[in-house]
């Protein structure tokens, strides 16, 4: 029976982790997500769980390849400046083929930048910072709830295709409280992990196993040369590809469709609403899976006739996206961080300045 509590963001993301089996978080302490941290060194021990506390967000993410290659989900979260100081590994998990599942919560940058929130690691966390031509799905929650599910997600996610899943969230849905139905989720059945390290006394084979971040580099099993390795991670990606999932509101008919995601895409939603109340027809895509992204709900509306705006708390990276899908079948409107109603860093997009844009575009629209 799922039990309903008034949880924060970050607390949501521990326990859609312990309802999904994580057993173990690797974590290091950075501002604005330090509440993951805290929940894990609280709970994790009451659990029969294990809490490590590394000496940098470098060794998280090694103790994260460590304790995924045996098998057990396993977590670690961080925000953006950590993030840049995980990609190799990230990378090198992807070689690997290890499952896990990384939380960002973003803040500003670049570098250092603010401690505040921001959506500024978008193009880092959808394109790959590390190197090597790999993939991610990439999960973007818009709500305390949804932190808590796409946990669980990502976890089943990670484990179908022997791969790294994220989770992108930003600090406003982190920081704020609301209610939550904590529950385990079942997505289905699952392969069985019989690649993981766990001793050949344990195996009915009796063999042992050996994981390395450099498939096809040595001839090893199952890929016997670089080209094979490669082939097969062509063709993982192209089945991760499938897991597109995005939200459609008031789409059918909207000759205006904004596109935003985590707080923004709220923030949006309310300024949809407003607008059809003065009879304007806008609608609103908010991707679920940032990667892969819903490109063809795009493209179908641009055949249509919809002309677009991207909305997000950056100086521009989810309109590439947006371009992308869009193909130049129609034009495409920008409203970024320079817009929040405060110039602090304490300053948020609001659903009022979102509607000032939306009447400005749509007086141009074709009825």
């Amino acid at each position: 029976m799922a039990e309903r509590m008034l949880i924060q963001g970050n607390e949501a993301i521990g326990y859609g982790a312990v309802s999904a089996g994580c057993v173990t978080f690797f974590g290091y302490p950075i501002t604005p997500q330090n509440e993951v941290t805290e929940w894990f060194a609280r709970e994790m021990p009451k659990r029969e769980g294990v809490f490590i506390q590394p000496h940098s967000e470098s060794g998280s993410i090694n103790m994260l390849y460590g304790g995924a290659a045996t098998g057990l989900r396993c977590l670690t979260s961080t925000s953006s400046p950590g993030w840049g100081l995980m990609q190799e590994t990230m990378s090198h998990m992807a070689n690997a083929e290890l499952p896990a599942v990384i939380v960002l919560v973003q803040r500003g940058g670049p570098g250092q930048g603010t401690t505040q929130h921001a959506q500024m690691d978008y193009l880092s966390a959808t394109r790959c910072g590390g190197p090597g031509g790999y993939k991610n799905i990439v999960l973007a929650p818009a709500s305390v709830a949804e932190n808590c599910d796409f946990v669980q997600l990502a976890f089943h996610l990670a484990d179908k295709y022997r791969n790294p899943v994220v989770v992108l969230t930003d600090a406003i849905i982190g920081q704020m409280a609301e209610p939550v139905e904590i529950r385990s989720l079942d997505f289905g059945p699952l392969p069985p992990k019989d690649w993981a390290i766990g001793g050949k006394g344990r195996r009915p084979d009796r063999k042992r196993r050996f994981i390395q971040c450099g498939q096809g580099q040595i001839s090893a099993e199952p890929y016997p040369n670089y080209l094979t390795f490669i082939r097969a991670l062509d063709a993982k990606i192209r089945r991760m590809q499938s897991e597109v999932r995005f939200e459609s509101y008031l789409m059918d008919d909207a000759r205006l469709v904004v596109v935003a995601y985590g707080y923004v895409a709220r923030v949006a939603k309310e300024a949809v609403n407003l607008a059809r109340r003065e009879g304007l027809r806008v609608g609103l895509l908010r991707p679920i899976t940032v990667w892969p992204f819903p490109y063809e709900p795009l493209r179908a509306r641009a055949e249509a006739g919809a002309v677009f705006l991207a909305v997000e708390d950056s100086l521009g990276q989810l309109v590439e996206d947006v371009r992308l899908g869009v193909d130049g079948r129609a034009p495409i409107h920008f409203l970024g961080m320079l817009e929040r109603h405060d110039p602090t860093g304490a300053g948020m997009l609001l659903p009022g300045r979102l509607l000032q844009e939306i009447k400005k575009i749509y007086s141009g629209v074709k009825a």
